[in-house]
């Protein structure tokens, strides 16, 4: 009996003759380059060996784009081309990386299904597979979009469904300004603690002059004083540059959207940035605490502050039966702080770049005048206008009905 042939992987090959060790792609008997040298003790392929194997993967099988019957096109197809057109527009490596988890978890799944044959009850079954409901929502979601851009391309006309699992209860977890603070000098105050390896004092902790998490609290500053979204403060720079939110200090304008990107519904229209901040953003310039982003580590842009917050979240010990809290947290902290001080509602929508709608429906109870004037009429006294005219309809009640 023939063994099962394995797909496509990377596999480290080993160094020789003075050559140094490489990650090559190992697909039957072929070893294909990537290029990409293996770091010492690199369990892991890097980033770019595993982008070289998904283009290697993707260039071996090209969908069918001709309009056929949904009944004859496979969903792996339509997850594919919807990966192929959409995949370059995400905005950091970090967004492309988490498409590519969820386009291939929907592809081994449902790969070799007719999307004809796609159900409520195979959406359920996915659902119970993912395990995680808010994740197969998100998962769903895309294979939603898959479809539909495949329809867009005229290349099926049915109407395809796809159920998804309910929306989890939204989060209300929103920061005091007495939290904001301690969040914002925990993550600057912190020192980063180091172990001694050798010597007498092997195993002693020792406290650096070194301060890993400075990088965050700029992150929290801008967050909570314009409730922009991670990526385009992650994505901010003094300078304009393809690909990058632009802050102009000159003006005090926040440019969220990245130069050279499109909009879409995740809107990031440019906001006036408070006068405290640009002083703060004008001094990390003068005083070269940064060289190219408002939140860089060792002078290179982050793709993500997720792990440097909730280190800063557990130092200010933060962590609540209210909810976690995220990097969002902060867009929910800054759109409250908003109401709370009476803000108007279409100049506060714009300022987060969100529709009055949901500013009114999610965050609209803090504000002062929320439901005020009802809640003063229903005890107010009546004035001797409005009695008058009480007892007259009361007069001409009883007239129509004698």
């Amino acid at each position: 009996m023939s063994r099962e042939r394995k797909p496509a992987r990377l596999w480290k090959k080993p160094a020789s003759n003075g050559r140094s060790a490489l990650w090559i792609i190992k697909d039957g008997g072929r070893s294909i380059a990537t290029g990409v040298v293996a770091k010492p003790f690199e369990v892991s392929p890097p980033e770019a060996a595993e982008r070289s194997l998904a283009d290697y993967i993707a260039s071996k099988y090209s969908p069918v784009r001709t309009r056929r019957d949904v009944d004859l096109i496979d969903i792996a197809d339509v997850l594919a081309i919807y990966h192929e057109d959409r995949r370059e527009s995400f905005e950091t490596d970090l967004y492309k990386k988490r498409f590519d988890a969820r386009i291939t978890r929907l592809n081994d799944f449902l790969g070799g299904t007719m999307l004809g044959s796609l159900t409520t009850k195979l959406c359920n079954d996915y659902a119970k597979h993912r395990g995680n409901a808010g994740g197969a929502r998100r998962d769903l979601e895309d294979l939603r979009a898959a479809i539909g851009h495949h329809a867009k391309q005229n290349l099926h006309h049915a109407v395809i469904n796809v159920a998804l699992p309910p929306k989890g209860k939204a989060r209300e977890r929103w920061l005091t300004r007495d939290e904001a603070a301690k969040l914002i000098w925990a993550a600057w105050r912190h020192r980063e603690v180091q172990t001694i390896h050798r010597g007498p004092k092997k195993g002693e902790k020792v406290v650096t002059d070194k301060h890993p998490l400075r990088h965050i609290a700029r992150f929290i500053l801008i967050g909570l004083y314009t409730g922009t979204r991670a990526s385009a403060i992650a994505a901010a720079s003094p300078y304009r540059k393809e690909g990058h939110s632009y802050v102009d200090l000159q003006t005090g304008v926040f440019h969220r959207l990245p130069i050279g990107k499109r909009v879409t519904n995740k809107r990031q229209p440019p906001v006036a940035l408070p006068t405290r901040l640009v002083a703060h953003m004008r001094r990390w310039m003068d005083r070269k605490i940064i060289k190219d982003h408002f939140v860089e580590w060792n002078g290179e842009a982050v793709a993500s502050v997720k792990n440097g917050f909730a280190r800063a979240v557990e130092i200010a010990d933060l962590s609540t039966e209210e909810g976690n809290v995220t990097p969002h947290t902060l867009r929910h902290t800054a759109a409250t702080w908003l109401m709370q001080r009476g803000a108007d509602l279409w100049q506060s929508s714009g300022f987060l770049g969100m529709s009055p709608e949901t500013l009114k429906n999610v965050y609209g109870h803090h504000h002062p005048d929320f439901m005020r004037a009802a809640a003063d009429a229903i005890t107010r006294k009546q004035n001797s206008a409005n009695q008058l005219s009480n007892r007259l309809s009361e007069k001409k009640m009883k007239t129509l009905t004698n």
